[in-house]
């Protein structure tokens, strides 16, 4: 669709709400597999949040046409309460859709249903909040308040077959009570079925740079969802160009993560997003 730009998570994620991804992952291509689990790999669209001002339905073939398997969506561009139409989108390119980025506010009240409805309508199981603020998280009350409403939210999207969780971020970090981040205190009060998707550059700290992996470690079997991400490096770096241990990353996931698909995350060149995508799939095969 013309005009339709992803110029940040926010604005993405009010152009057509939210998306969220699938354990029934069948694939377009064993070239979308990864380690010795054959793990697929998908892109979330927001990496090509500039290319999708020439419309959105060539980002989600481009995707395809990369190599990926699957896509997460933090936005549906002219597909929100379409879902035959968007399933179809995804099934001509040999796409599925591996989740979604959902707002936390779109996860309560009356709104739950038609989340709800949507993803099983589009065949996704993964319905995940991409960030929350310090109404949330900033303190350790409000992260137990928080993790009770999510806890009673997972509690009914379980019962359609769906499945919520929180996406990482440097801020999510703070501690909050005593050497507890607000990560720790949201997941620690939270069902094992509330997914712990760890964004591995997010995540990162330079004075504690085991932190993502140990992330992995202290939640087993609840990183059922993995968003890769470079850090540090050359402006723009792609996979292998940073500080991240991916062969690392993929042996957690194997070994303890539960994981079902890795999400690629590159946000630093935008301009060149396609191009990008492309090198950190590759390396990613190259492992």
């Amino acid at each position: 669709m013309k005009g339709y730009v992803m110029r940040n998570r926010r604005d993405f994620l009010k152009a057509g709400v939210a998306f969220a991804g699938t354990a029934v992952l069948g694939l377009r291509s064993q070239a979308a597999l990864i380690g010795p689990k054959k793990i697929p790999i998908g892109i979330q669209l927001y990496s090509f949040r500039e290319q999708a001002k020439d419309g959105f339905d060539g980002i989600v073939k481009k995707a395809a046409e990369i190599g990926y398997a699957g896509v997460e969506f933090a936005g549906y561009g002219p597909y929100w309460g379409k879902a035959a139409e968007l399933k179809k989108l995804l099934d001509d390119c040999g796409l599925k859709a591996f989740g979604t980025h959902t707002g936390y506010g779109e996860l309560l009240g009356d709104k739950l249903q038609r989340q709800m409805d949507f993803h099983l309508g589009i065949g996704c199981k993964y319905m995940i909040i991409p960030g929350m603020g310090e109404a949330q998280l900033g303190t350790k009350d409000a992260c137990l308040k928080t993790a009770e409403i999510l806890s009673g939210v997972s509690e009914t999207v379980q019962k359609s077959g769906l499945f919520i969780g929180y996406h990482a971020h440097g801020h999510d970090f703070k501690k909050v009570d005593g050497d507890l981040t607000a990560w720790e205190v949201l997941f620690d009060n939270t069902p094992k079925a509330f997914i712990h998707q760890i964004d591995i550059g997010n995540a990162w700290d330079n004075n504690d740079k085991e932190r993502p992996y140990r992330m992995m470690e202290r939640y087993p079997g609840r990183s059922l969802s993995v968003h890769l991400k470079e850090h540090g490096g050359p402006r723009g770096a792609v996979f292998g160009q940073g500080d991240v241990d991916f062969k690392k990353v993929i042996t957690l996931s194997e070994s303890i993560g539960g994981t079902t698909c890795y999400i690629v995350e590159h946000e630093s060149d935008p301009a060149n997003a396609f191009e990008c995508a492309k090198k950190c799939l590759e390396y990613m095969k190259a492992l």
